[in-house]
């Protein structure tokens, strides 16, 4: 990574609420951050937190209430600076009776390719999205994943250096979730630098270099997914084979669980050594020993799960 692709200072926006409209509501509250060339960038929060918002502004799609942001050295202010960028809304709408391949077609005419490299680019582009097969297939007919793949490859088509992607796992089942995260993986290994928002941890966990968590428009913490989830150890699970035929010592310090013919028994760090012995002398096999640690998911519950939650212990501030 080499200098920052995206810089946000005091990015703020406020919205006039009410029937007069005399009372504002703040969106987006005094955001700071940093994304570096080719880092994938997780922005977390709930609905309502201001994750779009914030996409919109940098977007240039809404203008800021206060702050500036600046994406690979131009601000968003600058029209130029959309050369520089591909941006995925949350719920893209595309025309039903347009094929994929027409769809691309369209797009690619905004960046005045002639017809015979916007043929090879949107063949390219459909290839890398694994689409190709489907190029001539209208889009009513699409599935939702496949919808979200034709999302990806419109903010791609022009290969931008910074791809922004407003909750693109939202809605998808399994295979559509990982037909995505393989898409973000590859855009990775090129260099691009990817900027998503979304609520869906497990997929944070995976992907991200960083994240950062946003409630109620403030973010509250930034930091990578392992440092987070590595502020505590909460015990340690212990996964054993029983010897056939014998049953379970009773007076072990935590409660055995069965999975299939292992169980699996978490204890305290403090017991575990006692634990090990016991089991030992029970002529148990002792499989797996790993600490037990919180979640992504257990660290933005307790960031957001109150309104007196401050959540940043542990955490580095932008």
């Amino acid at each position: 990574m080499s200098g920052a692709a995206i810089e946000i200072l005091g990015l703020t926006k406020d919205y006039p609420v009410g029937f007069w409209h005399k009372r504002m509501r703040r969106s987006l509250d005094n955001l700071t951050l940093q994304i570096d060339e080719g880092e994938v960038f997780g922005f977390l929060g709930p609905n309502g937190a201001g994750k779009t918002t914030t996409l919109k502004l940098l977007m240039g799609l809404i203008f800021p209430t206060a702050g500036m942001a600046r994406i690979r050295g131009r601000s968003i202010e600058d029209i130029r600076m959309h050369r520089e960028i591909g941006y995925m809304p949350e719920q893209p709408y595309f025309y039903d009776y347009l094929t994929a391949g027409e769809l691309l077609d369209y797009y690619a005419q905004f960046s005045g390719y002639p017809p015979a490299e916007r043929r090879e680019r949107v063949a390219k582009t459909l290839n890398r999205v694994g689409l190709a097969e489907a190029a001539d297939l209208q889009l009513r007919k699409f599935s939702k994943g496949m919808l979200q793949r034709v999302g990806i490859a419109q903010a791609i088509l022009h290969d931008p250096q910074v791809i922004f992607l407003d909750e693109p796992m939202s809605g998808l089942d399994p295979v559509g979730r990982r037909e995505v995260r393989d898409i973000i993986l590859d855009l990775k290994k090129q260099g691009r630098t990817i900027f998503f928002s979304t609520h869906i941890l497990s997929d944070a966990e995976m992907l991200c270099d960083r994240v950062g968590v946003l409630h109620r428009g403030k973010l509250q913490g930034v930091g990578a997914p392992e440092e987070i989830v590595s502020i505590e150890v909460l015990g340690m699970e212990i996964l054993f084979e029983a010897r056939e035929g014998r049953a379970l010592p009773s007076n072990l310090p935590g409660r055995a669980t069965k999975i299939g013919e292992r169980y699996r028994v978490e204890v305290q760090e403090a017991e575990l050594y006692a634990t090990l012995e016991q089991l030992r002398g029970y002529d148990a096999r002792i499989l797996s020993v790993l600490p037990v640690r919180p979640t992504l998911e257990d660290y933005f519950l307790q960031l957001v799960g109150g309104p007196d939650a401050s959540g940043t212990a542990g955490v580095n501030r932008p």
